[in-house]
């Protein structure tokens, strides 16, 4: 997917660049330049 619009749901595997502490169903915020664009739950943590 290039890209979603609100209103839309993806699934989508990320790679952080940065450890950061987690667990499934954390809810979590993308930001891009100090706006809120995309919020999300971690459904799974692969290790």
């Amino acid at each position: 997917v290039e890209m979603v619009m609100p209103g839309d749901n993806t699934e989508m595997d990320v790679e952080l660049i940065t450890p950061v502490a987690m667990d499934e169903g954390l809810r979590f915020a993308i930001r891009e330049g100090g706006r809120t664009v995309g919020a999300g739950r971690v459904i799974k943590i692969y290790k």
